[in-house]
């Protein structure tokens, strides 16, 4: 993306223009917390996303650089997904919303836990599960 393409310079614009709408973080959380690496996945969210607003989502996330689009080696007619480290970078935003959430919104306990054992877990766990992410996503250590 050029800095043509953006409204402004300023840092949290500038993020917003990349991540900010609901469908994108959505397809982020489900790739880090849920495992989901296929269309057909991030399409059966609870959330609800339509297939083209979907398949919009994931071409800006790819060429904002925050995911890859690759051949599925199991599914000749597949695509896989997968987490660059601009897109694992983006873990601690989402434990944040996730926390603020936990403390001023009506959750849906089940859908807490992981945010809750994350938080147990001590300051250490977010980068634990940004290693994990890059293990599985970039093939790391």
């Amino acid at each position: 993306m050029s800095n043509d393409s953006f409204r402004s310079g300023c840092p949290i614009n500038l993020g917003l223009e990349v991540f900010g709408d609901k469908w994108s973080l959505l397809i982020i959380r489900d790739m880090m917390f849920a495992g989901k690496r296929h269309y057909r996945e991030f399409l059966a969210s609870d959330e609800g996303i339509s297939s083209n607003i979907l398949a919009d989502r994931l071409a800006r996330l790819v060429d904002a650089g925050i995911l890859t689009r690759a051949d599925d080696p199991a599914h000749k007619l597949k695509a896989i997904y997968s987490l660059t480290a601009r897109g694992i970078d983006l873990l601690p935003i989402l434990a944040q919303i996730s926390r603020w959430s936990r403390s001023h919104m009506p959750v849906d306990p089940e859908l807490a836990r992981t945010g809750e054992a994350r938080d147990r877990a001590g300051p250490g766990a977010v980068e634990a599960q940004m290693a994990a992410l890059r293990r599985l996503h970039l093939g790391e250590g």
